[in-house]
């Protein structure tokens, strides 16, 4: 490719909506144009990135055995209406009617289409296992789209889905993509991390998700450098940090605590360590019988330096549909406002109150709680002695350096970007959408699913989240735009200039390299600087003064200095750190 022959569009400064290192970058590399709100024009420079993410992709896919297709972006609102997402999904769900008012999707995912392919086209178990995928445009109306491509409206995406006839044939399945996964993004050249999920609204028994490694990662991912556990912070199991309760020492007493409602502020009144507390949550579930809506009550309690993990609380049984009790709720259950709640001296009323406590709360002897008086809070309470033993559950965040849930050490955090998810689907779809196969006694049973997603522009933020410097993007090779640019100086006004240019340009195409030349007749300093902002991985300049000493210059995109390779090596020199970086 020559320079003059493609379109570089770069920016010194990036638009004043760009706020995060990757949308500022991509734009000022000329990579996307914003549209609207979350929806970009993918430049050609951009294209190329995607276009060999998505080589790797299909790749790998390939390889793993999976077949191609392609869904509509369009889907009609039955499929939805079958498995009750039409109403469950939300305002991300883009509805739209045709000219004969009927109702269709723009489709986020295609659960539904592909079931719907299942059950017209597998009718027997000698078809499987079978497992399609499509590399497609999605839609999701975000609310408040951001950070460019990490967060959009409109992005690409590769979905699979896998069809079983058990569940052993759909966890091999599982394992099958999950192993592919691992290649892909080992082929792309970033630092990433498997962790263990929650299936979340897509439903399914089992999940993992892919995460890039970044400091600006959106999540929490919690991982034991000593073994392998993994699991992001949603689905990180939090064991009990006291392993047998010590025996009542101190007497039960009402205390002043005026003015305190925090567990920051009553630990620093008493003196003592801010591990001595538990706090209160108030959560309130609803369910309507025979017309008439029923509340219950439920108080949660957690150590005061901990925080509640709100998905783990909508798995225990009764709280699946849970919401935040109102404070004049929990002033009408307990008779006082939040900051003073406790378990112990709980008003009679007509909506009885559960206690649920979380590991290590359950644990604790002689703690500090809330009086359920304004002002007051109880010091030296025991479970047992002062109050009922309480229902157990892992309801909250671990913390770095809490114990492994395996045994084999202590918890670390680090931040990620979602960039892949896998799902052991089992047969929620299939049963909503009765999409059968007839075993090998003749017997319909549902199929067995799987489901396997990545974010194919996702990975572009991604990467410059993880990868880039003062200067700019710093592209793995894999996914560069080009992997390599000469940058010829005075080619325009040197015959030896050109002529080197030339014969090193045409050798590079001739032995695959995916090589720019920069024809463009820009100053040294406003080309070099474009290129250190697009990100390509390795640069050679050829200028006249090294060619009369037969050296031209070579530097890595992350190399502090350039070094002088001798003309006749330098295509050999560089076909080697391609290579290399290849088998990084």
């Amino acid at each position: 490719m020559r320079a003059k022959r493609f379109f570089i569009s770069t920016l010194k400064e990036a638009p004043a909506d760009a706020e995060i290192i990757s949308h500022q970058l991509m734009m000022r590399a000329g990579m996307i144009k914003r549209l609207g709100s979350g929806i970009y024009n993918y430049m050609p420079m951009g294209l190329r990135i995607i276009r060999k993410v998505e080589k790797i992709v299909r790749e790998e896919m390939n390889r793993s055995g999976a077949v191609e297709m392609l869904m509509p972006v369009v889907q009609p609102a039955e499929l939805w209406q079958e498995t009750g997402r039409w109403q469950k999904y939300g305002a991300e769900l883009m509805r739209i009617k045709d000219r004969h008012g009927r109702d269709f999707i723009i489709q986020p995912t295609s659960e539904e289409a592909i079931t719907d392919v299942a059950r017209q086209e597998i009718k027997s178990y000698r078809q499987l296992p079978i497992n399609f995928y499509h590399i497609q445009t999605k839609f999701r109306d975000e609310r408040r789209p951001r950070f460019g491509l990490m967060r959009g409206r409109e992005f690409t995406m590769k979905d699979a889905y896998s069809f079983d006839r058990d569940i052993a044939g759909m966890q091999q399945s599982y394992q099958i993509m999950y192993d592919a996964y691992i290649r892909i993004f080992n082929r792309f050249g970033l630092q990433f991390r498997a962790v263990a999920a929650d299936n979340g609204a897509i439903g399914g028994t089992g999940s993992h998700e892919f995460h890039v490694i970044a400091d600006t990662g959106e999540d929490a991912l919690v991982y034991c450098p000593t073994s392998d556990y993994a699991a992001n912070m949603e689905a990180a199991e939090a064991v009990t940090l006291i392993s047998e309760r010590a025996a009542a020492s101190a007497a039960l007493t009402k205390t002043a605590t005026p003015g305190k409602a925090k567990c920051e502020d009553v630990a620093a009144l008493l003196g003592i360590p801010l591990q001595n507390t538990v706090k209160s949550i108030v959560l309130t579930v609803e369910t309507e019988e025979k017309g008439q809506i029923q509340k219950q009550v439920w108080m949660l309690l957690l150590r005061g330096d901990h925080e509640l993990n709100e998905i783990k609380v909508g798995k225990i049984p009764g709280l699946a549909n849970y919401r935040f009790s109102t404070e004049d709720e929990i002033v009408e259950h307990f008779g006082t406002p939040p900051g003073y709640l406790g378990p112990i001296n709980i008003l009679p009323s007509k909506c009885p109150v559960k206690v649920l406590a979380d590991r290590t709360v359950a644990m604790m002897s002689d703690f500090v709680c809330g009086a359920n008086q304004v002002d007051f809070h109880f010091t030296g309470v025991n479970w047992g002695r002062d109050v009922a033993e309480p229902m157990v559950a892992d309801i909250r965040n671990v913390v770095a350096g809490d114990p492994s849930p395996d045994g084999k050490g202590v918890l670390a955090i680090q931040r990620g970007i979602e960039v892949g998810h896998v799902f052991q689907l089992g047969t929620s779809y299939s049963e909503s959408m009765k999409a059968t196969f007839l075993d090998e006694n003749g017997k319909p049973q549902f199929l067995q699913m799987g489901c396997y997603g990545i974010g194919i522009t996702r990975i572009l933020g991604a990467a410059i989240e993880q990868n880039f410097d003062a200067k700019g993007i710093v592209w793995p090779t894999a996914i560069a735009p080009f992997e390599v640019v000469l940058c010829p100086m005075g080619m325009d006004r040197s015959e030896l200039v050109k002529e080197q240019t030339e014969q090193l340009y045409n050798a590079l195409l001739a032995a695959g390299v995916d090589v720019i030349l920069d024809d463009r007749g820009e100053r040294p300093g406003a080309m070099f600087a474009d290129w250190e902002l697009i990100g390509v991985p390795h640069r050679v300049v050829i200028g006249e003064r090294g060619l009369k000493e037969g050296n031209l210059e070579y530097q890595g995109r992350r190399d502090t200095e350039a070094s002088v390779v001798p003309v006749q090596e330098m295509l050999a020199y560089l076909l080697e750190k391609l290579k290399s970086a290849a088998l990084v």
